[in-house]
């Protein structure tokens, strides 16, 4: 079983950036995939981005390619999400994931984190 912490969300300015950090623990968390999630008030948990085991694959949403980079530390079981350039549209809960059971995009993970709430003021 595989438990999985955010951290490091919070209030922001437009144009400003944060770094969310994932912390798990109780797994192999070196051989599983990643996804970063979010999901605003009143909309579906979408896919914000996801990093292979090895760390030597990502993949975007188109909304936040080019602003946002996922990496990882899997000596620290540690996944990371910086954030730059943020917009009041980013604004959401972001969760993490481990072990997709489908594609990266899908919402079929089995393991995810409880949230942390991001929010961009104009």
């Amino acid at each position: 079983q595989v438990q999985l912490v955010e951290s490091g969300g919070g209030l922001v300015q437009a144009g400003g950036s944060l770094r969310l950090s994932c912390a798990a623990s109780g797994g192999t968390f070196s051989s599983y995939d990643m996804g970063w999630f979010r999901q605003a008030p009143g909309k579906e948990r979408q896919f914000v981005a996801a990093i292979s085991w090895s760390g030597g694959s990502t993949l975007y949403a188109d909304s936040v390619k080019g602003r946002f980079t996922a990496s990882r530390d899997n000596a620290k079981n540690t996944v990371y999400l910086q954030m730059n350039s943020l917009k009041p549209e980013d604004t959401a809960v972001y969760y993490c994931a481990a072990d997709p059971r489908t594609s990266w995009h899908n919402r079929e993970y089995n393991y995810w984190g409880q949230g942390t709430q991001v929010t961009v003021s104009a």
